[in-house]
């Protein structure tokens, strides 16, 4: 029995290193991919920051929430969609791994490609407007586990058994914009009323954006423990809807 249970955790493990593999080789290292990554929330923020006199500390922070948010999530909703009207799911399927393999490797992808966008964006940004980082370990940690959590929501969008990309895009923007105006991103948690901070606690990029904003010069309101625990648990609740939705969700995409 151990023997058997070793061999399906090796298979799983390999199915799900493959699928990440093919998931940023056909959807993430593409040009649009990268730049709306990056330009989006750029401009989006530089539209709310105009006339505000922002240091460099109180930009970079913001910049970096939205850029590991809009990377990592960026392609997740979209993959189960597409592949549905390709018919290349129906291949995955035929393979011994299992539906929730198959998304924990969508999420790894999503992890990947936005923590490498993002920390490529965090170093370009520090160096040209001087910015120093007063918790290098504490925000490496916080963009490891944002983008797992991001990239766990963009998984859980696309579970909806369409193969209408857009169909699923719409629903994705329906959810992720609210979450950014909800968030400390535009506004600090510590400027914030105490009716603005209860409705920013159930945002995920609430968390992150603190950890950003403490690490980056600014004043964060909680510890990074806490928010890497509560960025963690949402991650899990999005990574195990996921899984659960998806496996539901499989036999109506056929």
């Amino acid at each position: 029995m151990n023997r058997t249970r070793w061999w399906l955790l090796r298979r799983n493990f390999f199915g799900m290193a493959a699928i990440a593999k093919k998931d940023i080789k056909l959807y993430y290292v593409k040009g649009p991919v990268i730049v709306f990554g990056l330009l989006f929330p750029f401009f989006l923020f530089l539209a709310f920051s105009l006339g505000r006199n922002l240091s460099a500390e109180m930009f970079t922070a913001p910049m970096l929430s939205m850029a590991v948010f809009f990377t990592s999530a960026s392609v997740g909703p979209i993959i189960a969609p597409w592949e549905t009207r390709m018919r290349t799911l129906e291949k995955l399927l035929t393979t011994p791994v299992s539906v929730p393999a198959m998304i924990i490797g969508d999420v790894v992808a999503g992890l990947i490609f936005g923590f490498i966008i993002s920390l490529v964006a965090l170093v370009g940004t520090v160096l040209t407007l001087h910015v120093s980082v007063n918790m290098p370990l504490g925000l490496a940690a916080s963009m490891l586990v944002g983008c797992f959590a991001f990239s766990s929501l963009g998984i859980l969008l696309s579970s909806p058994p369409t193969d209408n990309p857009s169909d699923v895009m719409m629903l994705s923007n329906l959810v992720k914009l609210p979450l950014i105006f909800v968030s400390g991103v535009f506004v600090p948690l510590s400027q914030m009323s105490v009716l603005g901070r209860s409705m920013a606690m159930f945002s995920p990029l609430t968390y992150f954006a603190d950890v950003a904003t403490g690490a980056l010069g600014g004043t964060s309101v909680h510890s990074v423990v806490f928010d890497l625990t509560f960025l963690l648990a949402f991650g899990m609740v999005f990574l195990v809807l996921a899984a659960v939705l998806h496996d539901k969700s499989m036999s109506k995409r056929f």
